[in-house]
């Protein structure tokens, strides 16, 4: 009875050990494929729109898409989307509601998972340089510090004026696990950052 108990348990377990790795299977392969295709429609959108001068396009697309963030030290290239829940955050960046769209002035928020698209903020230095890439213009930032705060900080996302990124991840990089903090990068805007 009891070998026939411990037989069960290990292929209950060895299913459960499959299903999970088959779920992280599709939650990463999902996500690469989002990022795949949004990339492709945005530099569509962008090779296909008319002069600046000429159009007005809205802040972000219908479907939500903001643009794409890009740190090229660190080989870290993400789509962007309006929003900040956790299907947004399984495919995507998410912009923090409420804060500032790049080039209007005041802190544009932006935060995404510390396991998979902002991982290599672990490695992010001062003076390294993030471009922000929207349907209106390609906006640059220089990291100007680094810094980790409780979840409850929400301070970091308030507008002390000028035009500020703030990227916020969880931390430590490599916790398992809720993280009990979070990893904020401030940058400012490079003078005339804008090709």
């Amino acid at each position: 009875m009891r070998k026939t108990m411990l037989k069960w348990c290990h292929r209950m377990l060895f299913a459960s050990a499959g299903l999970t790795l088959s779920y992280c299977g599709f939650v990463l392969a999902d996500a690469w494929i989002f990022q795949r295709q949004e990339s492709r429609c945005l530099e569509r959108q962008l090779h296909d729109k008319r002069p600046a001068s000429t159009i007005r396009l809205p802040a972000a697309s219908t479907s939500g898409i903001i643009g794409r963030l890009e740190i090229p030290r660190l080989g870290l290239s993400v789509i962007v989307m309006e929003g900040d829940g956790q299907r947004i955050l399984r495919r995507a960046a998410g912009h923090v509601p409420g804060t500032s769209l790049p080039g209007a002035p005041g802190n544009v928020g932006i935060t995404g998972h510390r396991d998979t698209f902002f991982r290599p903020l672990r490695n992010i230095q001062r003076d390294d340089i993030i471009t922000f890439t929207t349907l209106q213009d390609e906006y640059s930032y220089r990291v100007v510090s680094t810094r980790v705060v409780t979840p409850n900080n929400v301070a970091v996302l308030d507008s002390t004026g000028g035009e500020i990124l703030t990227l916020v991840t969880c931390h430590p990089f490599y916790y398992v696990g809720p993280a009990p903090n979070r990893f904020i990068v401030r940058a400012e805007r490079v003078a005339g950052g804008s090709t």
